[in-house]
């Protein structure tokens, strides 16, 4: 039977990430699961090239540090508690600012490789 149960603490990236080695730093592995979700952490001055994601929405919390978000013809800034939405098919670039950007994504999971048997010839 599944239970709400507590699947990771943000405080220590808050609390300490300067010293948070850059990259994805946790992930949501619940078997079973609908959604997937990563704790990201940026390095003063990363960025995340333009990219534009077909098929997924993603809403992305910043849970320490800043950045901004580019998109065609806009340029909107992430400050600590910034919730964004990212709708897909959307063109984005991200980039940390100063001290960084440690952030929390949510999205849809992505079915994983599904190998099924060749249909019966006719």
């Amino acid at each position: 039977m599944d239970v709400p149960r507590v699947v990771h603490d943000l405080q220590p990236l808050v609390a300490a990430r300067a010293t948070v080695p850059g990259g994805v730093v946790w992930r949501l592995t619940e078997p079973g699961r609908q959604l997937d979700a990563n704790v990201l952490n940026l390095d003063a001055g990363q960025v995340i090239e333009t990219h534009t994601e077909p098929d997924l929405d993603v809403l992305v919390v910043v849970a320490a540090g800043s950045g901004t978000v580019e998109a065609p013809g806009e340029r909107l800034a992430l400050t600590a508690g910034t919730v964004l939405w990212l709708p897909r098919g959307s063109t984005r670039r991200l980039v940390a600012g100063p001290e960084g950007l440690g952030y929390l994504t949510v999205h849809g999971r992505r079915p994983g490789l599904q190998i099924r048997s060749a249909p019966p010839s006719r």
